[in-house]
């Protein structure tokens, strides 16, 4: 079993409980969502993200390949971290930790992404283009976040695609 790892760090000049307001409005998801990504949720949301939360939405990962998603928010801890994992959709496995912490200045956040292919060990030969593409999608979102709360003076970032295992 191949399991690959993503983790991002940004760092943004506003407050933890800013940062937490933001990202735990499932409605913003789209915002910072690339538009040739196709996505689009298909189930209601609430005001607030909670745990149990269930989010089924529709993205086109590539072109003309529509691929229905659904999302389970497994757990939250206001304002430190919630994780969502996938129900169904189109990876094996998908665990993706939310992390927030206050830093001088404002607020960093961490996404650590583990997740595994469908369809080993024929998936191996697909995994660099799936690597670039959610490194695509991660780098999209830090521009827009950055676009709208800025760029925390000499904070850490970066992070990209790796492999766990």
């Amino acid at each position: 079993m191949k399991l690959y790892r993503l983790q991002q760090t940004q760092a943004l000049p506003i407050p933890l409980a800013a940062a937490w307001a933001f990202f735990a409005n499932p409605a913003n998801l789209p915002l910072i969502t690339p538009p040739d990504l196709g996505f689009r949720v298909t189930s209601p949301l609430p005001a607030r993200m909670y745990a149990g939360m269930i989010v089924s939405y529709t993205v086109t990962p590539f072109v003309g390949l529509p691929v229905a998603w659904v999302t389970e928010i497994t757990r939250a801890e206001e304002p430190r971290f919630f994780v969502d994992e996938q129900r169904c959709g189109p990876y094996r496995f998908w665990h993706h930790q939310h992390l927030f912490r206050e830093v001088a200045g404002g607020t960093e956040m961490t996404d650590l992404v583990h997740y595994r292919l469908p369809f080993e060990p024929l998936s191996r030969l697909i995994a660099p283009l799936v690597q670039r593409r959610l490194a695509g999608i991660f780098a999209y979102r830090r521009r827009v976040l950055e676009e709208r709360f800025g760029r925390l003076s000499g904070a850490a970032g970066g992070g990209g695609p790796g492999e766990a295992g």
